[in-house]
């Protein structure tokens, strides 16, 4: 560490000499720094054994020997490890393994509560049905009756400034959805953030379109996102707007997806901060926010593909049917 930090001593320790507190020699659990300490050590190390930080992802690491590729990614103190030769990766977990006190899980099967399953045409499927068993079953609703959508689309929604709130974990529960929203599911993400408008003062209609989306959930559990194999890799956005859809302050909602190889790699849908008073200006606001995070993720696939000296793909967006 860099700072100079003491800790007082723990009841029931036991040390020789009239000691009130004691110097700290490393980072321990707790420390306000020390994340920043281990992701600097783990930074340092990496970096050490021939890996580049990626420009456009902090927590990547890319590294190329003889032609090939070997990508290392961390979240907290979970460490992804792939690439296009396998002895490379082994060496890498090696070298890994003799500065951090590490378990090697094998072919990755589970991370983050994301499930991968292999498929026999070489495909890959991500999917969260373990967390949906488990939300379902912690709101009470692991024996509703399905239904084809998450959203009733001949209800709409409004805000209240009622006294009282309804006796439901509202805001609980959608912050659950909003996890399963942003990993795999891309398909509750304009419902999830159409309830999240409501977590002031939520009342049974918005209680009852919450548990709409789990009744969906329960008809889906093992829907995910599937990466198939291909020789071109194709990537591409898709951007759109409705219209001052919001009842109350007339704000329109953007909505945007890209596609990598056909499979949903980021989404989202938002509410716009301002009043859009032409079609057209909603749809330029969506499409702006679109290519915010279109550049980055074409600019982070570059990179990697770069690495061994192969070609990126074009930035497509398609907004409504005019290709941008």
């Amino acid at each position: 560490m860099k700072e100079q930090v003491f800790c007082i001593v723990p009841e029931g320790v036991e040390l020789d000499g009239n000691f009130d507190c004691l110097e700290l020699v490393k980072a321990i659990y707790g420390l306000k720094q020390a994340s920043r300490v281990w992701n600097e050590t783990f930074d340092e190390f990496v970096c050490s054994i021939g890996f580049q930080v990626s420009a456009f992802d902090p927590c990547l690491y890319i590294k190329v020997v003889d032609g090939h590729c070997v990508l290392v990614l961390v979240y907290v103190d979970d460490v992804l490890t792939t690439g296009s030769s396998p002895e490379l990766i082994a060496r890498t977990k090696t070298d890994l393994k003799t500065r951090f006190e590490m378990t090697d899980s094998g072919k990755c099967a589970f991370v983050l509560g994301i499930e991968l399953v292999d498929g026999p045409d070489g495909s890959v499927t991500m999917c969260q049905r373990r967390y949906v068993d488990d939300i379902l079953k912690r709101f009470g609703m692991d024996e509703c009756k399905a239904v084809v959508s998450p959203v009733d689309i001949s209800t709409r929604l409004i805000s209240s400034d009622a006294a009282t709130k309804v006796n439901a974990p509202f805001r609980e529960a959608v912050g659950a959805l909003m996890h399963l929203m942003t990993a795999t599911r891309p398909d509750i993400a304009y419902a999830v953030g159409y309830v999240s408008r409501f977590m002031e003062n939520p009342q049974e209609e918005h209680w009852v379109a919450v548990k709409r989306i789990f009744r969906y959930l329960q008809g889906t559990k093992t829907h995910g996102i599937c990466f198939k194999p291909g020789d071109n890799i194709d990537f591409r956005g898709y951007s759109d707007a409705d219209w001052a859809g919001d009842l109350a302050d007339r704000k329109s909602t953007s909505g945007y997806t890209f596609m990598l190889m056909g499979a949903p790699v980021s989404w989202g849908s938002k509410k716009q901060s301002s009043v859009s008073l032409s079609t057209s200006e909603a749809e330029y606001i969506a499409l702006s926010l679109a290519i915010q995070e279109g550049k980055w993720i074409h600019r982070l696939l570059c990179e990697i593909l770069a690495a061994t000296n192969e070609t990126g793909p074009e930035l497509k967006i398609r907004e409504d049917n005019q290709t941008q």
